[in-house]
């Protein structure tokens, strides 16, 4: 069934009805602003004017005692009735919108309030506080491809901020009317850019664009959305037979898709108990690898332990046999040291003894030296032509004569 759409209106009642029409509404319909009617009424001008006439009686009769009693009883009861209807109370969450004749002056805030001015009036007591919910269910609206919907129920909720803008522009019954067209006017154009099969997803949908048109077209009267969604959407009854239909296919299909997936899990199932199976001929397979290969590390261990045995004893005659030629080769040496340190001494002693007889011959010799012969001559001259024959005929003697004696004897060898 489809629902209607929420009706704004205004009220006019007593000051005792308004918490109750501002809260629950009247006859199903929101009402957020309340014209109050004027409690204050005349009453006090009548008590004063009898004031006044008992007074002038007390001026000009002999009753004045009495004449100014009922003077002041009336005054006192006129100024009381005044004081009374004076007080204005604003409840919590409401804005009270002032005029003076006529004009609005501004605003009252909750509390108590005087309005002792006759001219001065409350025109409207606004809900400032509450968030107001407003339906709109729109019916036949096209979507993209020109499929009216049955409805689409649209559901906002917005609250008057600036009540001194709203009474004065528009008021609540002409709100009403705003309102609804401009949510109409939004919702058929959000269906216009969905498919038809895809209207159920607008159910939920983000509805934010659409919220800050509202604000922007509903700013100007002191209204604020503060929340918008779409909580239901209605497809014709033969689009619906066909989404049943198309419903049931899926169903067919989702059954046949968890069969195959059954299926396709005991074949997975199977291959995965294959692949088990082969992982573990392949684990025994490795550790008979691991085992043969284990046993020729130790073949090869074995072997390189005994070619390692026999490279030592090998070092080891090769070292005997080095260490023996070694031996061998330095007693050689020590023998010849010795040697060569015989044959040097021996060569010292004939050193010595050669150097001795080379003394004793140069000692003969000097025995044995001519004599030099000494040719004077005179000083400034030069050698005669005598002289220098006389030595050319001498000398050869004296050589012959030095040299021998010592050709005659014999050299010592070294």
């Amino acid at each position: 069934m489809t629902r209607e759409f929420s009706k704004i209106k205004e009220s006019l009642a007593s000051w005792g009805e308004i918490r109750q029409l501002l809260r629950g509404g009247e006859q199903g319909q929101l009402v957020p602003v309340v014209i109050p009617k004027d409690r204050r009424g005349f009453t006090w001008v009548a008590l004063v004017f009898l004031a006044l006439y008992f007074a002038g009686m007390a001026l000009l009769t002999d009753l004045t005692l009495i004449g100014a009693l009922a003077a002041l009883f009336f005054l006192v009861v006129a100024l009381v009735t005044m004081w009374r209807k004076a007080i204005i109370e604003i409840e919590e969450g409401t804005t009270g919108v002032r005029s003076r004749w006529g004009a609005i002056t501004g605003t009252l805030p909750p509390g108590r309030h005087y309005l002792w001015l006759p001219w001065d009036r409350v025109d409207a007591v606004v809900d400032t506080s509450t968030e107001i919910p407003y339906s709109a269910p729109i019916v036949a609206c096209p979507t993209a491809e020109n499929v009216p919907l049955k409805s689409i129920e649209f559901f906002l909720k917005f609250r008057i901020v600036d009540p001194v803008a709203f009474v004065r522009t528009i008021g609540a019954g002409n709100f009403d009317l705003v309102l609804s067209s401009a949510v109409q006017d939004a919702i058929r154009q959000r269906s216009r850019r969905v498919n038809t099969e895809r209207a159920y997803d607008l159910r939920g949908s983000d509805v934010g664009d659409m919220q800050d048109a509202l604000n922007r077209q509903l700013g100007r009267y002191g209204v604020r959305v503060t929340g918008a969604n779409i909580p239901d959407v209605q497809l014709p009854d033969q689009y619906q037979q066909h989404l049943a239909t198309r419903e049931k296919v899926a169903k067919e299909l989702s059954a046949y898709e968890r069969e195959w997936e059954l299926t396709r899990k005991r074949r997975i199932d199977t291959l995965l108990m294959e692949i088990e199976r082969s992982k573990k001929t392949r684990d025994a397979r490795v550790v008979e690898v691991k085992a043969a290969h284990n046993k020729a590390r130790k073949d090869v261990a074995r072997m390189l332990e005994e070619q390692e045995t026999e490279a030592q004893r090998v070092t080891w005659e090769i070292e005997a046999r080095g260490r023996a030629e070694l031996t061998a080769a330095e007693n050689e040496a020590k023998a010849l040291r010795r040697l060569a340190e015989s044959y040097r001494d021996n060569r010292a002693v004939l050193q010595y003894e050669l150097a001795r007889r080379r003394l004793d011959v140069g000692a003969r010799l000097a025995e044995n030296a001519p004599q030099p012969l000494v040719v004077r001559i005179q000083q400034g001259q030069s050698d005669s032509a005598l002289s220098t024959l006389i030595l050319a005929q001498l000398l050869p003697r004296i050589s012959a004569a030095a040299n021998g004696p010592v050709n005659g004897r014999t050299t010592p060898s070294a």
